[in-house]
């Protein structure tokens, strides 16, 4: 079964962080996909730009609204993802588990639906 582990995290204290030591936390995401791809869970994975570059979008009323930003405003915020197969959520758990952005946020698991 795949999963999607959503890492979330304050992105401005990350912004703060001196570019060589997030050139050391970046190697560690580097070595967990590593172990994810030897582990045979690896699939997918990307960063996404920070939450100034989003918009929130809604039809309301035919008419579309647009937001800048996240819809909420949050502590953490979504910053990456993780797309991983694990025969079930216990062991996506011990496999998120190891994930360094556990450490300095959370990390939110979910099971794609089944395939039909």
């Amino acid at each position: 079964m795949k999963y999607l582990l959503m890492l979330y995290a304050d992105e401005k204290a990350g912004a703060a962080i001196p570019p060589e030591q997030m050139a050391g936390f970046m190697g560690k995401m580097h070595a967990y996909q590593e172990a994810l791809e030897k582990a045979g869970a690896f699939v997918a994975t990307a960063g996404l730009t920070p939450t100034s570059d989003a918009k929130t979008i809604k039809l309301d009323a035919g008419q579309l609204k647009v937001h800048d930003g996240p819809y909420a405003d949050t502590r953490e915020q979504f910053g990456g993802y993780y797309i991983m197969e694990a025969p079930d959520m216990n062991r996506a758990m011990e496999l998120a588990a190891q994930c360094p952005a556990a450490t300095w946020g959370s990390i939110e698991i979910r099971p794609f639906h089944a395939d039909r």
